[in-house]
C-alpha cells in the first residue's frame, strides 16, 4: 500500500473518531427529569420553537401536583426536528393561544419545565416524541397510570 494513502487513512479516521466523541459529548442526558413520576399538562401554548437541537414548546398551564395553584409558563423539551419529522410531526402543526395536552416527564428540582412525551392536539391528534424520550406512563386523556407501561 502507498505509504501516502495510509497517512490520509489513518488521519481520515482520527479526524472522524474526533467528530463522534465530540458528538456523543454534545448531547445531555435526561437525568434531570422524573420519569417515572409522569404529569399531564392542560395548557395554553405561548411559543413554539421549531429549531435545532431541540423543539421547544412554552405552555402556559397549571402544575396538577398543586390544582390551587397559578398558571406557570413552563418550558417543554422535545426531540429534533429530524426525530419530529420522521414522527409525521410538522413545523407549523401547533399555533400560539393553541389548547393542548401533554404528558410530560417534570424536571425534579420542581421548576416548570419538563421533557415531552406525548402531545393532543386540538384536532384530536396524538403525537409521540420519539424512542429516546420514551413512553408515557399516564394517560393523555385522563392522567391515570396505564397499566404495563414500562419505561
Amino acid at each position: 500500500m502507498n505509504p501516502g494513502v495510509l497517512v490520509k487513512a489513518r488521519l481520515l479516521a482520527a479526524l472522524l473518531g474526533a467528530f463522534v466523541a465530540a458528538s456523543a459529548h454534545a448531547h445531555h442526558s435526561f437525568a434531570m427529569f422524573d420519569s417515572e413520576n409522569q404529569i399531564r399538562l392542560v395548557g395554553k401554548v405561548v411559543e413554539y420553537t421549531w429549531q435545532n437541537p431541540h423543539v421547544y414548546i412554552e405552555l402556559e398551564a397549571r402544575d396538577p401536583r398543586d390544582p390551587k395553584g397559578k398558571p406557570q409558563y413552563w418550558s417543554i423539551e422535545c426531540a429534533n426536528p429530524g426525530i419530529l419529522n420522521r414522527l409525521g410531526w410538522k413545523f407549523n402543526m401547533i399555533k400560539k393561544n393553541d389548547q393542548i395536552t401533554i404528558v410530560v416527564a417534570p424536571l425534579r428540582t420542581k421548576e416548570p419545565g419538563a421533557l415531552l412525551k406525548q402531545i393532543k392536539l386540538p384536532d384530536g391528534r396524538v403525537f409521540g416524541n420519539g424512542g429516546p424520550a420514551g413512553p408515557p406512563n399516564i394517560s393523555i386523556e385522563d392522567g391515570k397510570k396505564l397499566t404495563g407501561a414500562k419505561l
